[in-house]
């Protein structure tokens, strides 16, 4: 029998210390006469079917461990606060009641530690839309939301305003050939990224039929609020970037981790709702203990599927780069759903959820976008603590996409987008501008989260016709 090792046993899903430890002694005394291939497959069984192995000598050792570790993973449940924790709100005249009620909700757990609403913010599923909530050594996954590690990526590209004008129609080629949206299909040429090769699509048993999918679709955006666009930039003076200041041409993308990221997200919600028991208009808001096993894979697939939603943005920036001849001067980039490991400013080490909001240290940068017709805003951090060095997202709806439906004809937003000079290849009324919050409001209302460094003007917008 070849060396068995806990890097073999954790492949097949042996992750408990102990357990791994008592397959080795047993196997090395036991099971001499297995090739190491047959233990494998025979340890396999036993995970899969403890009970059906109970009776021999040997393997029953492991089966009951097994058993006894299932049994002591079921669930836990768990009381709210009495009161919420400390939750700063900006722009609060323009949130509703329902979209504070919900975050209010989320500082009543017993592992919230700190929250915060952005002035963006509206009701979401678990956490609202602009939401930020810091815990304590635990992660919720619905509070990361389904579409993991989305985001926006800004190229700030080597040439004046005036190439939009003068190649319009080389640029909307290029649109349409290099980018794809929605759940089916992809791009013509397949893709190429570093993320692809990621161990932790053959660590994570339930990922490995998932990596085709994510293969099929790299480089591609979702539907919904979506978008690839090509703008003009106005950077200010003493810009972060030491460039002049004038107008630039620039590219902004919109769009997060794909199916993969959804898959990650219902596949760990659930874990976390079945083993973690709350009162039932909070269970949504169901966590993982970081240190536990099913924690560690979700910090482990939520980071893999934050890596594949940039290795999207690299690649939709590089084949529209490439195909006008074009060259990025700098590229600014971050998540706005995903949860990372922070200090408070008492030194308390937490677990930050932004949902749908961006990250905001002191002079880290972001972008803030408006609608296909409103600028978006280049920003840098200041890092304030009551906000949990966050700012938000975008403008943030005042619309369902139902009501955004309802409320508007195409042949009114294309008049809406003719008087704002841009073109819109595909989209809905649905993403009509009026369905979003006045940017300029929003922006305002965070003067204490970040500072100015430039405004983007969508100019050629490419999004899903739904």
């Amino acid at each position: 029998m070849g060396n068995l090792r806990t890097k073999d046993l954790s492949k097949i899903g042996y992750h408990n210390n102990q357990l791994r430890s008592l397959v080795i002694g047993l196997a090395s005394k036991n099971f001499k006469h297995y090739s190491k291939q047959q233990l494998l497959d025979l340890l396999v069984d036993i995970n899969n079917d403890p009970k059906a192995f109970l009776d021999n000598e040997f393997t029953s050792k492991i089966a009951e461990k097994i058993i006894g570790k299932v049994e002591e993973a079921t669930f836990k449940t768990y009381e709210l606060r009495d009161e919420p924790v400390f939750c700063k709100t900006y722009g609060g005249k323009g949130i509703e009641q329902s979209t504070k009620k919900q975050m209010e909700l989320a500082g009543l757990l017993p592992v919230s530690v700190q929250s915060a609403l952005m002035p963006d913010a509206h009701l979401g599923f678990g956490l609202p839309i602009g939401g930020v909530l810091a815990t304590d050594n635990a992660v919720i996954p619905y509070a990361v939301g389904m579409d993991i590690g989305c985001r926006m990526a800004l190229s700030i590209i080597d040439e004046s305003d005036s190439f939009i004008k003068r190649f319009e129609y080389r640029i909307k080629q290029a649109l349409k050939n290099n980018t794809h949206f929605g759940m089916e299909g992809g791009l013509d040429i397949r893709q190429e990224h570093e993320v692809l090769d990621s161990s932790v699509f053959n660590e994570i048993p339930f990922l490995k039929p998932l990596r085709g999918k994510a293969v099929r679709q790299l480089g591609t955006s979702g539907n919904g609020n979506h978008f690839v666009e090509f703008g003009e930039i106005e950077l200010l003076a003493n810009n972060t970037f030491g460039l002049p200041a004038k107008k630039y041409t620039a590219l902004l993308t919109h769009s997060g981790s794909r199916g993969l990221g959804a898959a990650i997200a219902k596949h760990y919600t659930k874990i976390a709702m079945d083993s973690c028991k709350l009162p039932r208009h909070t269970q949504q808001l169901a966590w993982l203990d970081i240190n536990s096993e099913a924690g560690q894979e979700y910090w482990l697939t939520m980071t893999l599927a934050g890596d594949y939603a940039k290795a999207c943005h690299d690649r939709i920036h590089a084949n529209l780069l490439k195909a006008l001849g074009l060259k990025a001067l700098c590229v600014v980039e971050n998540h706005h759903n995903f949860a990372w490991k922070d200090k408070l400013i008492d030194g308390r080490e937490v677990i930050v959820h932004r949902k749908g909001a961006t990250p905001a240290h002191k002079g880290e940068l972001g972008i803030i976008p408006g609608s296909m017709i409103t600028p978006a805003y280049l920003v840098s951090g200041k890092g304030n603590n009551d906000a949990l060095c966050s700012a938000s997202h975008g403008a943030g709806r005042v619309m369902s996409r139902q009501k955004a439906k309802d409320s508007m004809t195409v042949s009114a937003m294309k008049k809406i987008l003719a008087n704002a000079c841009v073109h819109l290849i595909g989209g809905t009324v649905e993403e009509n501008p009026l369905a979003y919050k006045d940017i300029e409001t929003v922006i305002a209302a965070q003067h204490d989260l970040v500072d100015i460094q430039g405004k983007f003007y969508p100019r050629i917008v490419r999004m899903n016709k739904d």
